[in-house]
């Protein structure tokens, strides 16, 4: 990885943007991020760079398979590793503080880029929808004001910075545009920023999924917009999937997957699948008998008519929510014969009925696994919990809320190409 594009990740996540920004050859010197099972799921990869650097990825190996616990893999890495992931809340009580660890971790090196966004729920259109009034008072809806804080504080060449679509109309009590207000205070820190939506599924991601994209340069030149050239690819959603293990619900392992030999080309081309690494994290949830038989009722209209099943259109004795016209949609299939999935969103977490499997034989909804990789994530990417034991709900929240890794580094490439 280049020193010469040294880079800080604020609002991490679990590191999907940031991991595309690596695989394009830029060097990460701090995640700073609030949750505490993703901020266990940076030190986990960080981890597996450093050690893949190395060129053994034993003790990673051994880590995944559960024969050595977390806190045994972590003591036996260095603490630059570990301690380059910051878990606290962006704030104005911490904001000193996250700098100085910073400052220990750059040494004297320069910060050339900063990447990430705020979380974006108080923006998003569902948000709104919601609950009207719940933008008002909600301090998420100042976060830009802090990442303008690291923009003073560190002066990069460039940062990224990533929201929902809902943004370019999101506004504050008076009326006025978050998105205007957030470019005007970026001017006045002395960045120019442009912008723009990009659909994952124009940049080989097998989904479709919308994000705001504004880059910011430093200085006052224009028409720097790093947009990626869009590309399609041939492979459908139910050939990302084929290689995994055929489970049905209930079923599946946390820990090692044993994988059908034949896959897709594109899984090898994307740096997904991995022949090293045990795949973990591809079990399925337990479906009682009703939300079985109507996830084969919503596989079954979608595979002959390509309808989508309505949920005041089952029978009466399926229908056991009391308000039947409210989220008529809340069973979707996720396509297998189109080349992307719908949007993947933390809901994912709650249940799967939006994301029934397309292989009508398996009767469920996706695995963390396979959410992953329609995120882009290669498969020896490990999503933590608090605890450091195996768990489904918090890789389902980190990988929904995620932007893809191969958006991310095509964004990187692209900046990188137009870098001055």
């Amino acid at each position: 990885m280049s020193s010469d594009f040294n880079y800080l990740d604020l609002f991490a996540g679990a590191g999907g943007l940031s991991e595309g920004f690596i695989r394009a050859g830029y060097n990460p010197i701090a995640h700073v991020e609030m949750d505490q099972a993703a901020c266990c799921t940076l030190r986990t990869r960080m981890a597996y760079h450093w050690l893949k650097e190395k060129g053994d990825l034993q003790s990673y190996i051994d880590y995944l398979q559960g024969d050595v616990s977390r806190e045994e893999f972590y003591i036996s890495l260095p603490d630059r590793i570990t301690q380059s992931v910051i878990n606290v809340e962006i704030g104005e009580e911490t904001l000193q503080d996250i700098f100085q660890q910073i400052d220990l971790l750059l040494e004297d090196r320069e910060l050339n880029l900063i990447v990430g966004g705020p979380p974006c729920q108080t923006y998003s259109h569902i948000g709104r929808s919601r609950c009207p009034n719940r933008m008002k008072g909600d301090p998420r809806n100042d976060l830009y004001l802090f990442y303008a804080e690291f923009l003073r504080e560190y002066e990069p060449n460039y940062f990224v910075f990533e929201n929902v679509p809902g943004l370019l109309s999101a506004t504050d009590e008076e009326g006025n545009s978050y998105l205007g207000l957030m470019q005007d205070l970026f001017r006045e820190y002395g960045y120019e920023t442009e912008f723009e939506t990009l659909n994952a599924k124009d940049y080989g991601v097998p989904q479709n999924r919308k994000r705001i994209i504004l880059v910011g340069k430093k200085g006052t030149s224009t028409g720097f917009y790093p947009k990626p050239s869009k590309c399609k690819s041939d492979i459908l959603v139910k050939d990302i999937l084929s290689d995994l293990p055929h489970i049905k619900s209930g079923e599946g392992c946390v820990r090692s997957c044993s994988m059908k030999s034949n896959y897709h080309s594109w899984l090898h081309e994307t740096g997904i699948r991995n022949e090293v690494v045990p795949v973990t994290l591809h079990q399925a949830r337990t479906n009682n008998k009703q939300d079985r038989e109507i996830y084969k009722r919503a596989v079954e209209l979608w595979n002959d008519t390509e309808g989508r099943l309505q949920y005041n259109e089952l029978p009466e004795r399926l229908q056991t929510h009391k308000n039947k016209n409210s989220f008529l949609n809340r069973f979707k299939v996720v396509a297998g014969d189109l080349p992307y999935c719908h949007t993947i969103v933390a809901h994912i977490a709650m249940d799967g009925h939006y994301y029934i499997h397309p292989d009508i034989k398996q009767n469920r909804s996706l695995t963390p696994r396979e959410a992953a990789r329609m995120q882009t994530f290669p498969d020896d990417y490990y999503f933590e919990s608090s605890s450091g034991n195996p768990a489904r709900t918090p890789a389902y929240r980190q990988i929904g809320n995620a932007v893809p890794v191969l958006l991310g580094e095509k964004i990187a490439e692209k900046l990188k190409e137009n870098w001055q």
